[in-house]
């Protein structure tokens, strides 16, 4: 079962905002001994955030979609996850609830009353409308919630609420998946050498060890260090050190000078 994360807005692509969600991300799968399989940015434009949603609810995969589910009219994500269920967009009776409390609270600590049948109020419980069939995720910023639908889990753009509920999610539905498999990752960087005399040497390892992934990650260098590539095995432990070792050996006989990350 693969984890994806949609990222929703114009401000993103246009670089308004800096997108946080992404390394957030990483951090609270990696914590869990998970990891993001894919990602995808896309703007506030309502057919592909549809045409998106389609592909990834037919995929099975895990995911979680960051933007547009507020009330605005640059929010188009709950009305696109509905669209592309084929089901109602409907209040659901608890967000209801909740967006009410939030009104009356932030009422109350300004020394307001309230009247929650004014226009203003109303569409605010618009943030409250999912697709039929939704389950609510708590905000424990502003009470106000996300949802969450066919292992789909939309949550703010912003990242002070994105956190914690992707949090809740993670710690609530996925605890059986924790740390199921060992990783390991080593790694050294290889100085002043062309990455095709390498590329025969990284295609065999794959070829004899099926569970690691060999990576190349080259650099022109700076004032600081000279030309390198970054070269080094992922995967099963096992497989990892008996790789790293053949890779070590391979280096020494074609005279490359390395060193350890």
């Amino acid at each position: 079962m693969a984890i994806g994360l949609i990222i929703i807005g114009d401000e993103i692509l246009s670089g308004k905002r800096t997108d946080k969600h992404f390394s957030k991300m990483l951090e609270l799968l990696t914590a869990r001994g998970l990891q993001l399989d894919w990602t995808e940015i896309i703007g506030d434009d309502p057919k592909r955030i549809t045409a998106t949603l389609q592909r990834t609810f037919a995929s099975g995969d895990i995911v979680f979609c960051c933007g547009g589910i507020g009330a605005t009219p640059d929010d188009h994500t709950r009305q696109c996850a509905a669209s592309a269920l084929g089901v109602d967009l409907v209040l659901h009776p608890e967000a209801k609830k909740l967006i009410q409390r939030r009104i009356t609270e932030t009422a109350q600590a300004a020394g307001l009353n309230v009247d929650l049948t004014t226009p203003d109020h109303q569409h605010r419980l618009k943030m409250g409308e999912f697709p039929a069939g939704a389950d609510i995720i708590p905000n424990a910023y502003n009470l106000i919630p996300g949802f969450s639908h066919s292992g789909h889990y939309f949550v703010p753009g912003f990242p002070v609420m994105a956190e914690p509920m992707m949090t809740w999610v993670l710690d609530t539905c996925y605890t059986h998946l924790f740390h199921q498999h060992q990783r390991e990752e080593k790694s050294v960087l290889v100085f002043e050498i062309a990455e095709s005399l390498l590329t025969p040497m990284m295609e065999q390892l794959e070829t004899d060890f099926p569970l690691i992934k060999v990576f190349s990650l080259p650099s022109v260098g700076n004032h600081q260090i000279r030309r390198h590539i970054e070269l080094g095995v992922k995967g099963v432990p096992e497989q990892v050190d008996a790789a790293f070792v053949l890779l070590q050996t391979e280096l020494d006989r074609i005279n490359a000078e390395y060193v350890a990350v």
